[in-house]
């Protein structure tokens, strides 16, 4: 029984009580929203939950224990390649001083994202320019204020909110000339310059392959300790990229064009 949300809170808060109310045997949620939505919901009815792509289940409240998780919840964790990122936004703007960073205060992912970024920033000469936002209602706003502040580029991470509008976002930063860098490469196929992008096939693969264990017997949901998928891969477009004057270094010829 799938169901999607269109990134809307409440309603994934509702899609997760109806599924917990109606005895399903496995409840599997997509990203960090609706994998708290769904541990909410499941958690006293004794319903297993698998869910993918998050990114700090331990942030979430998903894991005690990212080894030992204990809580009826489990699954795979999107580790994002922060450096592996910001080494590509130096090779192709080597001239770049602020990246602008626009996320939701509610998505703990984000905001362990977002420490992680800031940390590793002064290696590689960027000063960080964050902008938080509580809703979709904000991304417009909040975009406006990264451009009036002047940043040299603006870098997504796996934030729902943002992901959900990136037209938003890229509207207000493409009139302005900043680039944007995405977090995976369908962000790419939707506008952003290049993303360090992880494989989510991979990663969905591994998911499933941990819903068939539990519901088999095999593996107790307890104890299933939560998988990470950290593999990633330069891409970028070529077209995006022409907006903007970027060139493709060197270093960076063995990456994807994903316009091809």
């Amino acid at each position: 029984d799938y169901k999607t949300a269109d990134g809307k809170a409440e309603t994934t808060d509702m899609m997760a009580k109806t599924m917990a109310s109606s005895g399903y045997d496995m409840i599997i949620a997509i990203a960090t929203p609706a994998a708290m939505s769904a541990y909410s919901a499941a958690k006293d009815a004794g319903i297993p939950v698998i869910y993918s792509a998050v990114s700090d289940p331990l942030g979430a409240g998903l894991a005690k224990d990212l080894a030992d998780p204990q809580t009826g919840a489990s699954g795979t964790r999107d580790a994002l390649n922060l450096e592996g990122q910001m080494k590509m936004i130096r090779a192709l703007l080597p001239d770049a001083g602020t990246i602008g960073i626009l996320y939701t205060t509610s998505e703990p992912n984000s905001e362990s994202h977002l420490a992680a970024f800031e940390a590793l920033a002064p290696d590689y000469g960027f000063e960080i320019v964050a902008q938080g936002i509580t809703n979709e209602s904000e991304v417009s706003t909040g975009a406006a204020a990264l451009v009036a502040k002047g940043v040299d580029c603006v870098n997504n991470f796996t934030d729902n909110n943002v992901v959900n509008n990136l037209s938003t976002l890229l509207h207000a930063t493409d009139a302005a000339g900043i680039p944007v860098f995405g977090s995976e490469e369908e962000q790419v196929k939707n506008g952003c310059v290049a993303s360090e992008s992880l494989d989510y096939v991979a990663l969905g693969v591994e998911t499933g392959r941990m819903a068939a264990s539990v519901l088999s017997g095999e593996t107790d949901i307890m104890s299933l300790p939560v998988a990470v998928v950290a593999d990633s891969s330069p891409v970028y477009s070529k077209a995006n990229c022409d907006k903007f004057g970027i060139e493709i270094p060197e270093a960076y010829s063995a990456a994807v064009d994903l316009d091809q």
